[in-house]
C-alpha cells in the first residue's frame, strides 16, 4: 500500500502511558476488557494524518481528545504531558510524527526533520455503538471525509451487493438523501430503501442491523487508499453478518488500497482475521496497559463468550497435549461425559500460565479453567505462581512421569513395543529396532532431556505419517488403557473435575 500507518504509541493520555499499538495486517482488531483503551488507540489512529476536505478543527487532538472546562468549579479535565506518536510507510518512505501537548495547547512535531509536513490522507472514523461522547468531539467522529458526490447519491451495485448479502432483503434501490448542508455525507443525512417487494421507507423505521450495514456501505464502498476505522464494529449485528462484514472489509482493503482498524468485543470477528492482524490491549494490577501477546485459542475463547458448560484444560505444549487428548478419547465413552465436555488447548509452557491466569481471574473465567502441568512440575513453584497471580487456589493436573511428556511417552514406547507398534502401523521388531538406533544416536547428546525426547520422537514420526504429539497420544492411550498404569490417577481426577461440574 502506498500508505499505511505502522505503529501508533500514547503517553500520558486518559491513563494509559508508554502503549506501543503495531498494525501488520490491511485489516487489523483491537480487543481487551472495557477500559483497556480500544477506543483511544482508536481515536488517536484518527489524528495521524491530515484529512483531505476536513477542516483544521477535524482529525486533530483537541477535537478527538475535548476537555472539560467549566467556566467555574474545580472539577475539569486535566491532561497533562501528552504525547501520541505515529510511524508511517508513505510513497516517500518511512515516516515518523508526534502530537504533543503542553501549557494546553496541541503542536505537532516530526522529530527534527526540517520541512517535513503531516502524510496526507482520507480517514474514515464511525461509532457504531455505545454511548454519546463530548459534543464538541461528536461531529469529527461521526464523519466520513469524502471526495464530493453529487446531491443525492443512489448506492452502486457493489454497496447493494454487500448489503444484501447480509440481510434477509432485495433492493430496489438505496440511496442517501441530502442533509440540511446539501451533502449526501454530512451527518444529517437520511438513507431511503425501496425493496423488490413494494416496502419502501427511510432510515428512520430500519432496523439497527439494517442502518449499520447500509451506513457502512454508503460511506465506505467508494473510499480509495484510506484510514477506515470502525469503534465496536459488531454494534447490532448477527454473528453471521459480522463473519461477512469482516469478509467484506477484507476484500474491499485488497481492492481499493484500504487500511482498516476496528475494535470489538466479538469473538466472532476475533476469528474472521488472521492471528497478526488480533491486537489484545491489557490493563494490569498497576494500571499500565500494554499490548499482550496472542491469546491461546480457548483462553481467546473463554475471554470473548464462548466458554458454555466446556471445563478448559490449559496445558505446556503439543505434547502434553496429545496425552491429554487420550485421556479424554477414554474419558467421552463414560456416561454423562461427553467429546465437548472439556477443551484443550496449549501454550508456550509454564512459564506462560501466571500471565493467563491473571487475565482469566480478571474476567472471572479462571473458574473455567484446569491448568495441566508437567510430571517434574510436582512439588515445584509454578503452582503457587499460578495461584498467587489469580489471587486465587487454581484447579491443576499434573501429567504422568517425573519429567516432560515426551520422555514419559518414549518410555512408555518402549515397554509396549507391540501394542504401540500396531497402533502406529509398524511391526514390534522395527519399532524397538527404530526406538533402538534413535537411543544410540543421542546417547552422547547434551541438553535437556525434554529436548532429547522431543528430537526421538519427531525421528521415530518420519516415515510414519504421525506428528511427535500424535505418538504421545499413542502412548498414553495404551497406558490409559492399562490396569495400574500410571497414567489412571490423572484420568480418576480429570473424571471427578467433570462430574463436579456437570452436576453444578
Amino acid at each position: 500500500m502506498p500508505h499505511f500507518l505502522s505503529e501508533v504509541r500514547l503517553a500520558g493520555l486518559r491513563g494509559i502511558d508508554g502503549l506501543r499499538a503495531a498494525f501488520e495486517y490491511p485489516v487489523c482488531v483491537l480487543a481487551g476488557g472495557n477500559g483497556s483503551g480500544k477506543s483511544t488507540v482508536l481515536r488517536a489512529a484518527a489524528c495521524g494524518y491530515r484529512v483531505p476536505g476536513a477542516g483544521v478543527r477535524g482529525f486533530v487532538p483537541s477535537a478527538l481528545f475535548p476537555d472539560y472546562r467549566p467556566r467555574g468549579g474545580r472539577r475539569r479535565d486535566e491532561q497533562r504531558n501528552v504525547a501520541i506518536g505515529f510511524e508511517y510507510a508513505t510513497p516517500a518512505g518511512r515516516q515518523s510524527m508526534h502530537w504533543r501537548r503542553s501549557a494546553g495547547r496541541w503542536s505537532r512535531s516530526f522529530l527534527g526533520r526540517r520541512g517535513a509536513a503531516q502524510p496526507e490522507r482520507p480517514v474514515y472514523f464511525r461509532m457504531l455503538g455505545g454511548p454519546g461522547i463530548a459534543r464538541k468531539g461528536r461531529g469529527a467522529l461521526m464523519t466520513a471525509w469524502t471526495a464530493p458526490a453529487p446531491a443525492e447519491a443512489p448506492l452502486t451495485p457493489l454497496q447493494i451487493e454487500f448489503a444484501q448479502r447480509m440481510l434477509p432483503f432485495r433492493y430496489a434501490e438505496v440511496a442517501a438523501l441530502p442533509g440540511a448542508g446539501g451533502k449526501p455525507n454530512d451527518r444529517k443525512t437520511l438513507l431511503f430503501a425501496a425493496r423488490e417487494d413494494g416496502a419502501a421507507y427511510s432510515e428512520l423505521h430500519m432496523a439497527a442491523g439494517e442502518r449499520v450495514l447500509l451506513r457502512l456501505s454508503l460511506e465506505t464502498a467508494h473510499l480509495k487508499g484510506a484510514l477506515v476505522l470502525i469503534d465496536d464494529i459488531e454494534a447490532g449485528l448477527h454473528p453471521r453478518a459480522q463473519e461477512l462484514l469482516m469478509l467484506h472489509l477484507q476484500e474491499l482493503a485488497l481492492l481499493n488500497d484500504l487500511q482498516v482498524i476496528a475494535t470489538t468485543h466479538s469473538p466472532v470477528v476475533l476469528d474472521s482475521v488472521p492471528p497478526e492482524a488480533r491486537i489484545f490491549l491489557e490493563r494490569d494490577a498497576a494500571d499500565r496497559v500494554t499490548v499482550g501477546a496472542p491469546y491461546p485459542g480457548i483462553v481467546r475463547a473463554a475471554l470473548y463468550g464462548r466458554s458454555g458448560e466446556a471445563l478448559y484444560l490449559l496445558c505446556e505444549n503439543a505434547a502434553a497435549e496429545g496425552v491429554l487428548r487420550s485421556v479424554m478419547d477414554r474419558l467421552a465413552q463414560r456416561p454423562g461425559i461427553g467429546g465437548e465436555s472439556a477443551r484443550i488447548g496449549r501454550d508456550a509452557g509454564a512459564g506462560e500460565f501466571p500471565r493467563r491466569a491473571s487475565v482469566l481471574a480478571k474476567f472471572d473465567a479462571i473458574r473455567n479453567f484446569v491448568f495441566v502441568l508437567s510430571g517434574d512440575k510436582r512439588g515445584a513453584p509454578a503452582k503457587a505462581r499460578i495461584d498467587e497471580a489469580a489471587g486465587c487456589a487454581v484447579p491443576a493436573l499434573f501429567l504422568p512421569g517425573r519429567g516432560a511428556p515426551e520422555e514419559w511417552a518414549w518410555e512408555r514406547l518402549g515397554t509396549a513395543a507391540a501394542k504401540a507398534a500396531a497402533a502406529l502401523g509398524l511391526d514390534a521388531a522395527d519399532l524397538t529396532a527404530r526406538m533402538e538406533r534413535l537411543d544410540s544416536i543421542y546417547a552422547s547428546a547434551a541438553g535437556p532431556h525434554a529436548e532429547i525426547a522431543e528430537m526421538k520422537l519427531r525421528g521415530l514420526a518420519d516415515g510414519t505419517e504421525r506428528t511427535a504429539a500424535e505418538i504421545c497420544r499413542v502412548a498414553a492411550a495404551i497406558e490409559t488403557g492399562r490396569k495400574g498404569g500410571d497414567i489412571r490417577p490423572l484420568a480418576e481426577e480429570l473424571a471427578a473435575m467433570l462430574a463436579r461440574r456437570r452436576d453444578g
